[in-house]
Formats: C-alpha cells, structure tokens, sequence
C-alpha cells in the first residue's frame, strides 16, 4: 500500500554490521500532525527523550531510524548524536531540524558513531519512495525473523483514508511497551488531541497487552503521522462518528503488528491469547492475565504442549486478582479443562494437550466474580531464546 504524500527508503549505513539494511527514513512532504507513546521505563533512550520534547508540538515531518545500537544510557554524548544525526537528515531534507523524530534499537550502552549517518545520508533521502516501507520494515529488524507490516483503509465522509504501520520487536517484551518500534503513517485530516488520544487509547489495548519475556526496554516508541493529503472531513471533536472509525482502524492496524510481534518471539514456536473473563473489575482481570502470561513456568509448558493447568492456577493465584479458587474454570480453545477449580478427568486433559500442539490457542480463565475481562497476547519459552539471549552481543 502507498499513503498519499509519504515516502520512505532504507540503506545499509554500517551502524553496527556491513552490508545489512539498517538506517530508515521516513518523510512526509508537508508537515504532518503527529502524536506517540513511549517506554514507561525509568531509563529512557537519548532519541526517546528528544521525540517526547519536539512532540509537543504536535508536528513533525520525519523520522529517522536505525537499528544495531540503542543510543541508551550514552548520556550527554548520547543524546548529542541524536540531535546531530537528526539534524543531517532536516538539511539534507530542506526542513526545520525540529521535525525529525530520531529513534534507535540494538545494543544498549554503547556510543553512537556519527560517521555511517553522515555518509549514508545523501543516499538514503535520493532513495525515498512511496514503495520504501517494505525495505524500512527490514532495516529496523534486530532478533526480528520477519518484517512486520499492516495496512487498512476506512471511509471518512466518503473519502478513502490510508493507514499503513511497520513495527519492529521480538525479545525484551513487555508492557509498557515492550521493545519495540512502531511506525504509521496515514493521510487523515485529524487534529492533534483527537489523534493523540486515539494513539494512546490504541497502544493501550493492543502495545500493552503483549508480552514475551517480561522485559521492558529503554526505547519503545510509537510514532504515528497524519499529513491530511486524503483531503477527508477533518476528523475533532465535533465529529465523533468520524473519530471512532478512525480510531478502529489505527487500533486494528496496532493490534496486526502487535500479533506478529509476539509470534516472532524470539525463539517462539506458539501464539498464545490468556483471556480472563469473569472478573469484578478490568484492572484485575488485567493483572491476572499478565501474571499468567508472564509465568516461565505456564510458558515453558506451551513449548512442552503439556495442559499442565496447575501452573495457570498458581499463577493467578499470585496476581492481584481477587477470585474464588473453588470457583476458577480453564479452558483452552473450546476444550473444558477445569470446572469450579476441580479438573475434570483424563480425556479431557488429553483433548486439552491436542489444542497445545496448534501454533496459536486461546487459554481462556473463568473466575465467576463479576462481568470484566481482558486479554493479553504472549508465547512460549523454547530452547532458542535462551541462545538467543545468551550471545546477543557477541
């Protein structure tokens, strides 16, 4: 898909591996309105803290990414880099420094080298194009096996809305965020509060409800872009309607990216959805719902495909979830595992285990306290991430 008035391109810099796509561009040819949410990390990434700065004006006009070094917990020399590499891409773009959003995933703790950027910069602006997002979803890739893209369109007023989002992420995964990169463009005519209030109303339910290994990273970011080129009724506060259908579609965009971030975790075999349902409150059907998915021991038995429901109950029974253990049921997909905290025999454990040797279920915990729940998406633990994980650096 190609969004009116975006372009993007990727090269291979040299950041940290030759020949390998790993600096993007993304620019739009007028200034867009722009609205994002960041890692709630207590250490934060120099390029995090100087796109939280420059978004309060609600305006930008690129971004520019790299993977192969996080550019986090670099301090002053750190956060000087991302200003100097932002500003060659505004000069070499012919626009204010001051709308370039900058962000970097890869190794953290390691100084930023400003050469790659400088010499990879002529380049990579003459190489933007409306088909570059494909190439930019590549050379955000860390551990990633597979880029992740997604797209929709939705009427606004009887004009067509482009939405098109490239996401990065596959270990360190965790709300709030996880560590990840997410990146829409899309040619809506929205204001700024309405947009930002959609972002963050959709990073909510799809960012924040994956998880692979329970880490949170230093630069989780979500940028998201509107550049008006659609020509649609403005979409504000006067026009609700309008606003909700937008709004359904940015979050079915996050929630596609989502997906395939945690079914390419790092070393991965099975997408899981842990629903809660039954609880008093969402607040608590979420937190019982993370503590599961959480849990090595639930997630190492995934890999295993044993129905070993004990490890749900336990871990539920550690979450901040107020329930009845004689009244708990647990079924994965249709298959009814467990009734008022009582299994309920042999062969429907071994119905159970058949579900477990599917690439993606639904492990569903009924509590019978109330009309709340909630889901979060997550997978398994195998064998490969902890190679994955023991030799990242190397």
């Amino acid at each position: 898909m190609q969004v009116k008035g975006f372009l993007a391109a990727a090269v291979p810099a040299g950041v940290r591996y030759a020949g390998r796509l790993d600096l993007g561009l993304i620019f739009s040819q007028t200034p867009a309105v722009t609205a994002g949410a960041f890692t709630t990390n207590k250490v934060k990434a120099a390029p995090v803290q100087l796109d939280m700065e420059r978004l309060r004006s609600g305006l930008a006009q690129a971004i520019l990414v790299n993977s192969g070094n996080a550019n986090a917990c670099t301090g002053k020399e750190g956060m000087d880099q991302a200003l100097a590499t932002g500003a060659l891409a505004a000069r070499e773009l012919g626009i204010d420094p001051s709308l370039v959003q900058v962000a970097s995933t890869g190794v953290i703790g390691q100084p930023l080298r400003l050469e790659p950027f400088a010499q990879a910069m002529p380049g990579l602006v003459a190489s933007l194009s409306p088909e570059g997002f494909e190439q930019l979803a590549q050379a955000i890739m860390t551990t990633d096996l597979v880029p992740k893209i997604a797209s929709a369109t939705v009427d606004i007023g009887g004009v067509e809305v482009s939405i098109l989002g490239i996401a990065k992420g596959s270990g360190m995964i965790m709300p709030d965020m996880a560590t990840m990169l997410c990146f829409v463009v899309t040619d809506a005519q929205i204001v700024f509060p309405v947009l930002n209030r959609l972002v963050k109303a959709g990073v909510g339910h799809t960012f924040n409800r994956i998880t692979v290994d329970g880490d949170t990273s230093t630069n989780d970011t979500v940028l998201v872009m509107a550049n008006g080129a659609a020509g649609n009724p403005w979409i504000d506060e006067d026009n609700l309607q309008a606003a909700a259908l937008f709004g359904d579609a940015l979050k079915g965009v996050f929630k596609e990216l989502a997906l395939k971030i945690v079914a390419d975790g790092e070393g991965a075999t099975k997408l899981v959805t842990v629903r809660i349902v039954g609880a008093r409150d969402e607040d608590e059907a979420l937190n019982a719902a993370q503590t599961i998915a959480n849990s090595a021991l639930v997630k190492t038995a995934f890999f295993g495909e044993d129905a070993n429901w004990g490890r749900i109950i336990a871990a539920l029974g550690r979450s901040e979830c107020t329930f009845d253990p004689q009244r708990v049921g647990i079924s994965f997909d249709d298959i009814s595992l467990v009734e008022n905290g009582v299994a309920l025999g042999a062969d429907r454990e071994a119905a159970a285990t058949a579900v477990l040797k599917q690439p993606r279920f639904t492990v569903t915990v009924h509590l019978g306290e109330g009309l709340a729940e909630a889901e979060v998406y997550t997978c398994d633990f195998s064998y490969d991430y902890v190679k994955i994980n023991a030799d990242y650096r190397s």
